[in-house]
C-alpha cells in the first residue's frame, strides 16, 4: 500500500493529498521518502523559525524532558515564568501571559478575554486569518472557512483591511476589542498603509476599546523585527493584546495570549485554563528560539536575506511587486498562476505556499542562507516557465 493510500485510509479527510512524505529535515532543508531534498521556504507556515533540527532546540527540549515534562496547572515551573517575563520584556510594557498550544487558542483566549471587559462587539479586518477554532473563525473572513460552520459566536463587523475611515466607522462605545493583523499573512502578505495601525490605536483608545494584535504569524522575527507592529509601520504604538504562536516554539506547539497593562488583568482565576499551555518542554523551546533570535546580528540577517530575495524575485517581469518585510513575503504575479508555479517550484526542488490565485507565500526559516536565497532567485525563472506565467 502507497503512503498516500495509508494516509486516506486513516486520516480524517481534511486537508485533501499531501504533496509529500517528508522524512527529515535540517537546517531549511527537508527530504522526502524517496531520498529527494527540498529547500523549505515555508517551515510549516511560518513555524520553524530556526529550521529543522537546531541544535539550540533540540539541546532545550532533550535536556528539559529529561528533566521534568509535564506537571499541569495547578503548579509552575521556571521555564514558564521566564518565557512569560522574556515576552513582555520584548514587547516593553508589563502584562500577564496566558501559555497555550496553537495561535488559533491564543486568540480563542484575547476573544474570552474581550468579554471580560463587558462588552460583545468585535471589529475585524477583511483577509483576516485567525484560526480555525469556533471563536477564532468568527474573526476569520474567508467564506470558504467560516459559511460550513455559520451560525459562528459573537458579534463581529468586518471592514476592508488598511482602512482607516472604515474603522473609525465601525468602532463604537460598545465596542470590545479590534483584531488586526500587522499584515495580513493568509491573505498572501498584505501591508496595511503606513498610519493604519497608529489610527487604529487612536480609535480604540477614544471608545475604550481593546487594541488586539495577532502576531501569530508576524511575531519572534518573521518580518526582521521582534514584532511586526514595532516596525516604522507601527508608529511605535502599544497594543493592549498580543496573540503569538507559530515560530515561538521553533516546531514546538506552543502559543500565547499577551494582555498589556489593564488587559493583563481581565482575567480572573477559573475563566480560562488549559491543560498541556506552558508546558515546561514547549517553554524551553521557545526560550532557545528567543535566545538564538536574540543573537548578535541575527535580526539584521533576516533583514538582508529578506531584500535579497524580494529584489531577486521581483527583477523578473511576470511579477507585480514583491510585498512584506523581512522574511514574509508575497509575491504577486501578473497571472493567476500560482498553483501551477507551486507545484513548478517543488518539481525544482523548493517547498513555497500559494496562498491566493496570484500571490506566492514566502515563510521560509529565519536561518535561510543568503546561497539558499540565491539559488531559488537563480530557479524563479525556469519555474515560471514551467508554470507557464504569462509575461
Amino acid at each position: 500500500m502507497s503512503w498516500q493510500e495509508r494516509y486516506h485510509h486513516s486520516l480524517m479527510n481534511t486537508f485533501g493529498t499531501p504533496r509529500l512524505n517528508l522524512v527529515r529535515g535540517e537546517g531549511a532543508r527537508v527530504w522526502d521518502d524517496a531520498g529527494r531534498s527540498y529547500v523549505d521556504l515555508l517551515a510549516g507556515i511560518a513555524v520553524n523559525s530556526l529550521g529543522h533540527a537546531h541544535p539550540a532546540v533540540v539541546e532545550a527540549v532533550t535536556s528539559q524532558l529529561q528533566t521534568l515534562g509535564h506537571v499541569s496547572n495547578f503548579f509552575t515551573t521556571t521555564p514558564q515564568m521566564e518565557l512569560a517575563e522574556r515576552l513582555l520584556a520584548l514587547l516593553g510594557a508589563p502584562g500577564r501571559v496566558f501559555l497555550s498550544n496553537s495561535g488559533t487558542e491564543a486568540n480563542e483566549a484575547a476573544f474570552k478575554l474581550s468579554r471580560r471587559t463587558g462588552r460583545t462587539h468585535l471589529v475585524a479586518a477583511t483577509g483576516s486569518f485567525h484560526g480555525r477554532t469556533m471563536g477564532s473563525l468568527a474573526l476569520t473572513s474567508k467564506a470558504a472557512y467560516r459559511e460550513p460552520f455559520e451560525p459562528l459566536p459573537g458579534q463581529v463587523t468586518f471592514v476592508p483591511y488598511g482602512d482607516s475611515a472604515a474603522l473609525a466607522a465601525a468602532v463604537t462605545d460598545e465596542t470590545a476589542a479590534v483584531v488586526l493583523e500587522p499584515m495580513q499573512g493568509e491573505a498572501g502578505v498584505v501591508v496595511p498603509p503606513q498610519g493604519y495601525l497608529s489610527d487604529a490605536r487612536e480609535i480604540t483608545t477614544r471608545h475604550g476599546a481593546l487594541l488586539w494584535l495577532d502576531e501569530v504569524q508576524t511575531g519572534i522575527g518573521r518580518t526582521g523585527a521582534w514584532f511586526a507592529h514595532q516596525l516604522g509601520l507601527g508608529g511605535g504604538i502599544t497594543p493592549d493584546v498580543v496573540t503569538l504562536a507559530k515560530g515561538l516554539g521553533g516546531g514546538i506547539p506552543i502559543g500565547a495570549t499577551i494582555g498589556l497593562g489593564a488587559a493583563g488583568d481581565l482575567f480572573e482565576p477559573g475563566n480560562h485554563g488549559t491543560t498541556f499551555g506552558g508546558n515546561p518542554v514547549a517553554c524551553a523551546a521557545a526560550l532557545a528560539v528567543l535566545e538564538t533570535v536574540g543573537g548578535e546580528g541575527f535580526l539584521d540577517q533576516v533583514v538582508s536575506v529578506g531584500k535579497g530575495l524580494r529584489d531577486g524575485l521581483g527583477d523578473d517581469s511576470r511579477v507585480v511587486e514583491v510585498h512584506g518585510e523581512g522574511l514574509l513575503l508575497g509575491v504577486e504575479l501578473a497571472a493567476a498562476e500560482t498553483a501551477a508555479v507551486a507545484a513548478a517550484a517543488l518539481d525544482a526542488g523548493f517547498i513555497l505556499n500559494n496562498a491566493t490565485p496570484t500571490r506566492v507565500r514566502l515563510a521560509p526559516p529565519l536561518i535561510l542562507t543568503d546561497v539558499e536565497a540565491d539559488a531559488f532567485v537563480a530557479a524563479w525563472p525556469a519555474i515560471l516557465d514551467a508554470a507557464q506565467v504569462a509575461r
